[in-house]
């Protein structure tokens, strides 16, 4: 027999070894080590506590009050929301500021409380920002006093768009449809073209209509509610497979927002 044979007791070279046999031969897999569970995400409160405290830490001097704005405020956050805060401050030295808590994004303004108690009443994204606002840090109720007076200033109702102003909206948005539909052979700044005329679009919708500005997610719904043509064509325009088909159903949604605007005298 060949010495090099590799034969086992009980079998010859034409009778090899059988699956059983080999399988029982192979060791036994161990486990896979228990992995550390993934660390609990923090809470919304607790982004907002460590926001809270950053801002104290470094403006903690001349700090008046501190709102949170936007979804927060309105507990409406979604995974990519941001964490917006207005800090009122008594100093000048005014700014933004972005920073990171987690995986959030936080956007601070600091902003002087003379200045803005003053421009409540006047500046129209105000009032909607603030109403809402949930104050996380006051001294002698500042914040809260800031929240009442825009509660009070929105329920006025923003203030009405002169003659002038209809007809300035009206131009400024058939100007960019227009240069958009000129600009037709350069597909990038076309695009660019229509998001300046749909952006002015809506401002004037609620500047004639006499609406407050909503937050940018409800701007379409609302739109529709108050509105449904408007809200329809508006669809229809923003989902047009064509450029030539956005720029048709531009023109009808422009035409339905400013049906009751004239045109600019001729001079001529």
């Amino acid at each position: 027999m060949d010495q090099n044979s590799t034969s086992r007791p009980g079998q010859t070279a034409s009778n090899p070894p059988t699956r059983e046999e080999l399988l029982a031969e192979l060791l036994d897999i161990p486990e896979p080590p228990e992995q550390p569970a993934s660390p609990a995400s923090p809470s919304q409160e607790e982004l907002i506590a460590a926001a809270l405290r950053y801002v104290r830490g470094k403006r903690g001097g001349d700090l008046v009050a501190v709102i949170l704005v936007g979804s927060g405020a309105r507990r409406a956050l979604t995974p990519h929301s941001d964490l917006d805060l207005i800090a009122l401050i008594t100093g000048q030295d005014e700014g933004e500021e972005t920073f990171r808590v987690a995986d959030r994004e936080v956007e601070v303004r600091y902003r002087g409380y003379k200045a803005v108690e003053q421009e409540i009443m006047h500046v129209p994204r105000l009032p909607p920002l603030l109403r809402k606002g949930r104050v996380l840090f006051e001294i002698e109720g500042a914040g809260a006093k800031l929240v009442e007076r825009a509660n009070q200033r929105f329920r006025q109702g923003p203030p009405a768009a002169s003659l002038n102003e209809k007809i300035r909206l009206k131009v400024g948005c058939f100007h960019w449809l227009g240069k958009a539909e000129d600009l037709q052979h350069q597909p990038a700044t076309a695009q660019y073209l229509l998001g300046l005329f749909v952006e002015d679009l809506v401002q004037a919708f609620f500047r004639l209509r006499g609406f407050w500005l909503t937050a940018p997610a409800d701007v379409l719904r609302f739109i529709a509610s108050r509105d449904s043509q408007v809200g329809e064509l508006l669809d229809r325009f923003l989902t047009a497979p064509t450029f030539s088909e956005r720029i048709a159903l531009g023109r009808q949604v422009a035409a339905q927002v400013f049906k009751d605007v004239p045109s600019p005298p001729r001079v001529d």
